[in-house]
């Protein structure tokens, strides 16, 4: 294999630089071309394809954030943990997921999609083996911060391979409403799959249905997508901002996760949220003074964009309550099996589904991206504050049913112009750190909306309880009436979201990719020995 020029650069908080080099033939050179000659990132009639392998990547990352939630009582019994030590099961992949997110971004910026895109497909199928196959608590959680890791390298890339394959037009607006379909809804496909395994199979196979999805698409990538040449043939990889991105992002959410479960005022808590704090702020100084950064400010300087990471990010913090509180209410106040749960979810996919076809390819092409977000986040509200409506007596089809398809088709409305517009006009070495800006934005709204609507809920319910004399249906009753609650902050959470969607947003319709993907630079033919 004939490798590229490297030079790896580390850059120090002073932004000087130490160069380590190591020369050897590059394509360019080799094929006789002049660096940094355009090639497209796939072939014309493989771009669907690619389109496929990337939403099989998405799916895995996000279907993972719930499969393994209905999976855990059945691998708590083989297991023998305790209920308390439950939560590190899927805490641990939020934690190594979110924090390292911008770094595995950057890699992919760095050392090539199609290199990135196949270590993380096979290192999350490696480390969903070794979660399968646990036999220890202390295993399955290692398993999972390495799933979250891989995660976190896979994603980004995925994203920006979507962004520089369907870089402008129709093609684009279709491929980013797929993506977008399967980042909301895939956490619906992972509790439906979930039960699916777990009653009729194994918990294990919770884990074991990624190598399923994984292997076959890693060796997708190496058939179907060309590896990329960087034009600056030198790598730079940014040390104290990814220590201070990786810790800040990582004290975030454990402090946010921490806080869901003891509380605000916690002092491990309090003394994570500080430390995210002083880290991130440390982050932007560092940023701002080296010269090759690992998020370049200018990708956060946008008005469009930085809406769009806002849209996602308020928009994911709501719409999870309905995962966390919804599941709970159709278990155990409707006595629901598991799988029964994950299919009742179906309404809201198909909502997102259908609404992010609509929104992305009619109506984004013509009228931008700031009539449909702030909309998307209103209709979204209706569906909340029509689920704040529950009550005791409440059923699935005259309750629920009606409100998550209101919600599905507002989310969609709102993911799908938000991603497109989060990417579009990146440049192409940012569109990996400006992709994993987009799983960051989801997944810090996540862990936010998770802690902040669970203290709503036990508050809200504390309260009941201790207003209302006791009675058989008492804590039936407070459960619903603190879902309910929750369910009215989420709708105002959305209508926040309408309001800095619209006063951010520019009018008009969004510019194009900066190289359209017939054109994609750095995108070379890999020659192989």
């Amino acid at each position: 294999m004939l490798l590229e020029d490297t030079e790896i650069i580390v850059i120090a908080a002073d932004g000087k630089a130490m160069n380590q080099s190591a020369e050897a033939g590059t394509h360019d050179q080799a094929r006789g071309e002049p660096r940094g000659t355009s090639r497209p990132a796939a072939a014309p009639a493989h771009r669907w394809i690619v389109l496929a392998i990337i939403g099989t990547a998405q799916l895995m990352v996000v279907l993972d954030t719930t499969i393994v939630n209905i999976a855990l009582p059945s691998a708590q019994r083989d297991l023998g943990f305790s209920v308390d030590s439950r939560q590190w099961v899927i805490t641990a992949y939020a934690l190594a997921f979110g924090s390292l997110l911008l770094l595995g971004g950057r890699l992919s910026d760095l050392f090539g999609r199609r290199r990135t895109l196949v270590v993380g497909l096979l290192g999350f199928s490696g480390a969903s083996a070794i979660g399968g196959a646990a036999q220890s608590f202390g295993m399955l959680v290692a398993a999972r911060s390495l799933q979250g890791a891989f995660a976190a390298v896979l994603a980004p890339a995925a994203l920006s391979t979507l962004n520089v394959t369907f870089a402008q037009g129709r093609e684009r607006a279709r491929a980013f409403g797929v993506y977008a379909a399967i980042a909301g809804g895939g956490s619906v496909v992972g509790l439906i799959v979930g039960g699916m395994l777990t009653e009729w199979l194994s918990w294990r196979w919770c884990l074991y249905v990624n190598l399923v999805f994984a292997i076959p698409a890693a060796l997708a990538v190496l058939v179907y997508l060309r590896a990329s040449n960087n034009s600056q043939a030198r790598i730079r990889l940014d040390l104290p901002g990814v220590l201070t991105a990786s810790g800040g992002l990582f004290c975030l959410v454990y402090g946010l996760s921490n806080a869901e479960q003891h509380g605000w005022g916690a002092q491990l808590t309090v003394i994570m949220l500080v430390a995210s704090g002083l880290l991130l702020i440390g982050f932007v100084v560092v940023e701002s003074r080296v010269s090759e950064p690992l998020l370049p400010l200018r990708v956060l300087a946008d008005r469009n964009r930085g809406a769009s990471y806002l849209s996602i990010v308020l928009a994911f913090s709501s719409v999870f309550g309905i995962f966390l509180f919804l599941t709970y209410y159709l278990q155990e106040g409707l006595g629901y099996s598991p799988l029964k749960t994950g299919l009742a979810f179906l309404p809201l996919s198909a909502g997102i589904i259908a609404s992010s076809g609509l929104s992305n390819t009619r109506l984004m092409p013509r009228l931008g991206p700031r009539p449909l977000i702030p909309a998307g986040m209103i209709i979204a509200a209706g569906g909340m504050a029509w689920l704040s409506q529950l009550s005791v007596s409440s059923t699935y089809a005259s309750s629920v049913l009606g409100p998550i398809i209101v919600l599905g088709v507002g989310m969609g409305m709102i993911i799908a112009p938000s991603i497109n517009t989060a990417t579009a006009g990146i440049e192409q070495a940012d569109a990996g750190v400006g992709s994993a800006m987009v799983n960051t934005s989801q997944q810090v709204g996540g862990a936010a909306g998770t802690a902040v609507l669970s203290t709503i809920f036990t508050t809200a319910l504390a309260t009941y309880l201790a207003s209302h004399p006791a009675s058989p249906q008492l804590r039936f009753a407070a459960s619903v009436h603190a879902d309910g609650t929750a369910f009215a902050v989420s709708a105002g959470i959305f209508l926040a979201g309408a309001l800095v969607a619209g006063l951010m947003l520019r009018s008009g319709r969004i510019a194009a990719s900066a190289e359209p993907a017939s054109s994609a630079a750095s995108e070379c033919d890999e020659l192989r020995a």
